[in-house]
């Protein structure tokens, strides 16, 4: 089980539960081509971005598996939301999870996706005792597997035409490290 506590602090960012205050700051990256570009479904209007708000402000802790934490980017020093990072619990048997995350691309390239999937890791491996972490993406993102990379992650996989993804054949690449390959790299 893990119920933070909140704010957690990154050296830079504030992560914490979504608040329904957020929804402009939520839009205006959720809404952007280069965001949803890579996430499931199109386009989305403000009243869709604030049904999605509201399912990510319930998910503030994991009790059980299948339960998902989705929690706000805060960046104190312009006062806003500039993503989301998510930790889903895939396996309490197995002890396996998942991570996500989405940037603002007006915030993108300064290392603060790196910054809070690693706050993401960390909850995961050192507080709710995960074995294995995994993390998905388009293979044309290449920023986003460049991160999975510096977090330490390795490429386990890439399915080619794994699934029609807006209108056209879709690969997927699934990386993944272990905790004690998580726990080396922090030593």
């Amino acid at each position: 089980m893990l119920r933070p506590d909140y704010p957690i602090k990154t050296d830079r960012l504030l992560l914490r539960p979504f608040q329904p205050t957020d929804l402009d700051d939520f839009h205006s990256y959720r809404s952007h081509p280069d965001v949803y570009r890579y996430l499931y479904g199109d386009h989305v209007t403000k009243e869709e971005c604030a049904d999605l708000l509201a399912e990510f402000a319930a998910d503030r802790e994991l009790t059980k598996a299948g339960d998902r934490l989705a929690l706000a980017v805060h960046l104190p020093e312009a006062d806003r939301v500039i993503g989301s990072v998510v930790l889903k619990w895939l396996s309490e048997t197995d002890r396996q999870g998942e991570i996500g995350y989405s940037l603002h691309p007006g915030f993108q390239g300064r290392g603060y996706a790196t910054e809070a999937a690693r706050k993401m890791l960390e909850l995961g491996f050192e507080h709710l005792g995960l074995h294995r972490i995994v993390a998905e993406c388009d293979p044309r993102n290449e920023p986003s597997w460049r991160l999975m990379e510096r977090l330490g992650m390795r490429r386990e996989a890439h399915f080619r035409e794994l699934e029609i993804f807006k209108g056209e054949w879709g690969d997927l690449f699934v990386y993944a490290v272990l905790e004690e390959e998580y726990a080396r790299a922090r030593a």
